[in-house]
Parts: structure tokens; C-alpha cells; sequence
């Protein structure tokens, strides 16, 4: 069975490859097809999203990276 992570890579994958077979002059078929390979990739992307498996031994965030120097008080090695 292919791991979410790994599926969600391979609907960025085939979004990328159907903007390109979108945009390239050379071959109607792929041209034809571009949304349609856009589409399958987006909705593949967005149910992995959905119903994988959830990441465990992870901190569990709002997906929000902390930049802020405030910390609850506490110094590494002891209590300030």
C-alpha cells in the first residue's frame, strides 16, 4: 500500500506534469488532456489530505511556524 505522504508527492507530481502537458504546442492529445490530468492530480492531493493516516510521534500544530521569542518562562537546564 502507498503511504499518504507518498501520494500526496505523486498528485503534486502529476498537477506539475499536467500544467506542463497544458502549455506545451507539440502534441494535442496531451493538450487536449491537460485539465483533466490537473484535476485528477488536485482531487487525488485532496482526498490523501482527507483520510490519510495522520502523522503520529509528532508534535501536533496548527501548521504555524512559532518565530516568536516569548517563551512560558522556563530556561533549558532549570526555571528562570
Amino acid at each position: 500500500m502507498i503511504g499518504s505522504a507518498k501520494l500526496q508527492r505523486i498528485a503534486e507530481i502529476v498537477m506539475v506534469l499536467g500544467i506542463i502537458a497544458l502549455c506545451q504546442p507539440w502534441n494535442m492529445f496531451l493538450h487536449r488532456y491537460g485539465v483533466t490530468i490537473i484535476l485528477l492530480g488536485l482531487i487525488t492531493f485532496m482526498l490523501t489530505g482527507w483520510f490519510g493516516k495522520p502523522a503520529e510521534d509528532k508534535e501536533k500544530t496548527d501548521g504555524v511556524f512559532d518565530v516568536s521569542d516569548h517563551h512560558d518562562g522556563t530556561v533549558h537546564g532549570g526555571r528562570s
